[in-house]
């Protein structure tokens, strides 16, 4: 039967197909998705094991086609269970809408029956442009029993300074023993509330953190509550790519996909900051964080685990903070990930240590950091081996094979997982970031494998710290450019049946496709090592609809509109007509809910720019507490897969390569800072005039009380 033979290759993806499709679309299934992907899984690994090994040769025959095996399994491992993960996803906002209003009540009742939260604010090296938004916004959380203590491990004076006049509490301490999680410890012991909220020095919470929160504690097997890690501003990988309104940054695949499929599995985890946790958590575990690892967090919910709590997981953006700002603080950030995931194995607490359940081992385990970059490296090297040196990853392999079973295989992950994270995970730009930090994250990664003890905990650059622009990743450059060179080299060669390598020429096609893929992924790659200057000293935000700002002074109109942006600096306003401002003037900004600013005009016309010139601390603080603690638009769009693909192509074909080396840079020098001497201080907050009522608000400052919802 001539027509079921042809027809036979294309069935394993027909039937795929139809089973997403009816799964997606006809009857949606989670469940019934992730058995569709681990159906063709085991499909394609009963081909590969049994028909693709030269088992009846030698070893010569059978080494290389064995480590892409191993390759392979160790990394549909992985994929397993992750498909597992994304196929429980949880909701948690009708809990938290149930904890709230339980907890609004209780408050109009007896605001002094609510439980007291430290809140505490890890630091030890922050600018004050970051640490002034946080140490505000903490303030801000509506909470009748709360005090803000700042932890600053850089005994630095002004800082001591800036938290009396704010109002905050101080903890320093006379050394840095633990990193973090030996600040935090430190700050356990010169404190009792029963609950602790931690924040990282550029998260900002919203006023309604701990409303949504606390109520999760209701139930005493809930030990730690953790919301995502937002951002208000955009990732390398979107600004080097230009990519900043076609995707959302690269974690709302982790904290809106992955987290809250863990939450189904009860296995989601602590991540360091945006947590609060009961303080029974941190005693029953000898008082505080565990220090062995330098990713504290993951250990400290691995510990609660095995003391019967539960690490809850409501996927709110109720926190803003700071993406890495650059290249360079990207890879502190995920190289101190990789470092920690892989010292977590060797500790009593961690997922391979006793009493803890079979399941929790599986969804603890920290491969990823390995695999991940093994099947990028292989992906990457395995064509040019082929074409350079005829060494095939698999044997009795024909076109036929790779529609039967390779692409299926292939498009059941990717598709299954973008089905299960819609709007989250995108495929193509996913594999490009991929490459890009596999080359530096996968040697770390070994490296603490083989030497997990001796790693130093180290702080992820903000602000103006971490300004960037101008810089190449010279080292993933030079890399990718020479795996460009060899698959070029390689198809050439083959190209030419005088010098020809490939043996099986039936294969060469698939493998030119899939080189010129690569290609076109490490192009990206160099164009991502090229790090674009962020030029705003402050992040701007889309003025919202119908809340206008007036700009007025003696000698002109007053102009007024709810269209442009605004930053703790300064704003610009789209006007329907040109005003009549010139740059110089001097101005008055009346802005809802914060009141009148002076400023300077930077521009006239019909799009007027001011910056701001505040005449007090007060003025500044308020605008700062109305930009930032309620919520933030950045990042907030959820495209599909296709339309990512589609930006990400068309940014490469429009791509500007020009460098210009004579740009200048945005650091400021830093002035030599006044260090306090080692010794431990404690300052304790300053009383505040809390108040409840309809909005539920706290003051800046003790004598000032901003309205709950802000209108910018």
């Amino acid at each position: 039967m001539p027509g079921l033979a042809y027809t036979a290759p294309y069935a394993p993806m027909a039937l795929l197909l139809g089973a997403m499709l009816i799964f997606t679309k006809i009857w949606p299934s989670r469940l019934g998705l992730g058995a569709t992907v681990a159906a063709s899984i085991v499909f394609y690994l009963r081909w590969r094991i049994f028909e693709t090994i030269p088992w009846e040769e030698g070893l010569s025959a059978t080494w290389w086609p064995l480590v892409c095996l191993t390759v392979e399994l160790v990394s549909l491992f992985d994929a397993v269970i992750l498909i597992a993960i994304l196929s429980r996803q949880t909701n948690r906002s009708a809990e938290a809408d149930e904890g709230e209003q339980f907890l609004r009540g209780q408050w109009m009742r007896d605001a002094e029956s609510l439980p007291e939260v430290d809140v505490f604010i890890a630091t030890y090296n922050e600018p004050r442009e970051v640490l002034e938004k946080t140490i505000l916004g903490c303030l801000a959380i509506d909470w009748p029993n709360k005090k803000v203590w700042v932890l600053d491990d850089g005994r630095r004076q002004w800082l001591h300074d800036l938290c009396i006049a704010k109002g905050a509490g101080y903890i320093n301490r006379p050394n840095n023993k633990g990193a973090k999680a030996g600040n935090i410890n430190h700050a356990l012991m010169q404190t009792g509330a029963p609950f602790v909220a931690v924040f990282d020095a550029d998260f900002i919470p919203r006023r309604d953190f701990l409303l949504r929160t606390m109520g999760f504690f209701r139930d005493d097997r809930i030990g730690i509550v953790q919301i995502p890690h937002s951002f208000y501003n955009h990732d390398p990988m979107q600004t080097n790519l230009g990519l900043q309104q076609a995707m959302p940054d690269d974690q709302r695949f982790f904290f809106e996909a992955i987290m809250p499929g863990r939450d189904g599995w009860d296995a989601a985890f602590c991540c360091g900051s945006n947590s609060v946790t009961r303080r029974s958590v941190f005693e029953g575990i000898g008082g505080g964080l565990p220090e062995g690892s330098i990713t504290e967090d993951m250990l400290l919910t691995l510990a609660s685990l095995r003391q019967g709590y539960i690490t809850r997981y409501l996927n709110e953006p109720l926190a803003y903070g700071l993406a890495p700002e650059s290249n360079a603080a990207f890879f502190v950030q995920r190289q101190r990930w990789a470092q920690g995931a892989m010292q977590i194995l060797y500790l009593r607490h961690g997922p391979l240590g006793p009493d803890l359940k079979l399941r929790y081992r599986f969804l603890f385990l920290p491969s990823a950091w390995l695999t991940q970059g093994l099947q990028t490296m292989f992906t990457l090297l395995t064509p040019i081996i082929f074409l350079l040196f005829n060494l095939l990853p698999m044997v009795n392999v024909d076109p036929a094979g790779i529609f039967c079973y390779i692409l299926p295989m292939v498009w059941a992950l990717l598709g299954g997982v973008s089905a299960l994270a819609p709007g989250r995970y995108y495929p193509l730009a996913a594999q490009i970031l991929g490459m890009f930090q596999s080359f530096r994250i996968l040697p770390v990664a070994i490296q603490a494998l083989i030497r997990p003890k001796g790693l130093i905990f180290k702080v992820t650059p903000k602000g103006s710290d971490a300004k960037g622009g101008g810089n190449w990743e010279l080292g993933i450059l030079i890399a990718a450019l020479t795996l460009i060179a060899l698959n070029f080299i390689g198809l050439v060669i083959n190209m030419s049946p005088e010098h020809r390598i490939v043996s099986q020429m039936v294969l060469l096609p698939v493998v030119a496709f899939w080189v010129v893929l690569n290609m076109l992924m490490l192009l990206m790659v160099c164009m991502l090592c090229l790090e674009k200057p962020r030029l705003r000293a402050e992040e701007r935000f889309d003025i919202r609809a119908g809340c206008g700002i007036t700009v007025l002074n003696a000698d002109h109109a007053p102009v007024r509109s709810d269209r442009g942006d605004i930053s703790a600096n300064g704003l610009g306003l789209q006007l329907e007509e040109d005003c009549a401002f010139t740059k110089g003037d001097r101005v008055q900004v009346v802005i809802p809910d914060v009141g009148m600013i002076w400023g300077t005009v930077m521009r006239g016309g019909r799009r007027l720019g001011v910056t701001f010139d505040f005449q007090s601390e007060e003025a500044r603080d308020r605008l700062i507490v109305m930009l930032f603690t309620n919520p933030i638009e950045a990042n907030a769009i959820r495209p599909s897969s296709l339309a990512v693909s589609l930006a990400v192509v068309k940014r490469f074909w429009a791509a500007n390569l020009h460098v210009d080396l004579s740009m200048p840079q945005a650091h400021e020098p830093h002035e030599p800072e006044i260090k306090l001497d080692p010794a431990t201080r404690v300052i304790v907050p300053a009383a505040r005039s809390d108040r409840c009522g309809d909005d539920f608000s706290t003051g800046v400052t003790a004598a000032t009380v901003l309205p709950r919802q802000a209108r910018i």
